[in-house]
């Protein structure tokens, strides 16, 4: 099992570009982050030629997550955004060679209408699919809880699924968080299950608080096992925010489940 240190969500006592440097101390080989905004991106090339860390995901540009906006594919006064965001993502990621880049679609805007607001979003995706194959990369969807995220338009694995079928591209899969999804919907074990083949990358944390795995009502030892004896083997995100002082003290649970 490959797990992956969200450097939006750990290690937050320090800046962002030394966050590097702390996740390789605490012994991971892979990272992954949001959108970290057009500055920062020579301090996160060095970070990661620094430490030698392979970059599993980051996202695109989702716009100002603190206000409220989950992603810019599906509104049409911020689609040039998006679209002029995508050309320098994957350069990034190609610096990066970090292979999956993460889009969120946005959250419902009453003013437009649900379908062309879907339809905005399958175009954006399916043109951004387009730019990444050209270096071998590959789109992530995400579905995410409406009860923290606001009308999200992908609250659901069904929603998830159904627009990664409109976008029809070999290199678009599921991005599947554990904790969002145990929040919409629960029933993982089947869910994981059945999706698997099409699951692209996979976060964790543990509701109700959002913390590390052991702090609420997953079974996080039945999860990973069950991904394992399933076969996958890709990284699995730590996308949480830790219930301890400083991130190191919260991953103890990766001890006691065998995996360290």
């Amino acid at each position: 099992m490959r797990f992956s240190a969200n450097l939006s969500f750990l290690f937050k006592d320090a800046p962002f570009a030394e966050r590097f440097r702390r996740a390789r101390d605490a012994g991971f080989g892979g990272v992954e982050f949001m959108w970290p905004g057009i500055d920062e991106l020579p301090a996160v090339e060095r970070a990661v030629a620094d430490t030698g860390l392979e970059v599993a995901l980051f996202n695109f540009d989702a716009g100002d997550i603190a206000a409220g906006d989950r992603g810019l594919l599906s509104d049409p006064a911020r689609q040039a955004r998006f679209r002029e965001n995508v050309p320098v993502a994957l350069e990034l990621a190609a610096t990066l060679g970090c292979p999956r880049l993460n889009a969120l679609v946005g959250v419902r805007r009453p003013e437009l209408e649900l379908d062309a607001q879907l339809e905005l979003a399958v175009a954006n995706v399916a043109w951004a699919a387009d730019q990444a194959r050209a270096q071998g990369a590959s789109i992530m969807i995400e579905a995410v809880n409406s009860y923290e995220n606001g009308p999200y338009l992908l609250d659901t694995t069904v929603k998830a699924v159904g627009f990664l079928d409109a976008v029809g591209a070999d290199n678009v899969a599921l991005q599947y968080d554990v904790y969002h999804m145990q929040r919409m919907e629960g029933n993982l074990g089947e869910t994981i299950s059945r999706l698997l083949p099409g699951i692209g990358h996979v976060q964790i944390a543990d509701p109700p608080s959002r913390s590390e795995p052991g702090t609420g009502e997953i079974n996080y030892r039945f999860v990973l096992d069950l991904l394992e004896r399933s076969g996958y083997g890709g990284w699995v995100g730590l996308e949480y925010n830790p219930s301890t002082a400083r991130t190191e003290e919260s991953l103890g649970w990766i001890r006691e489940l065998g995996y360290a």
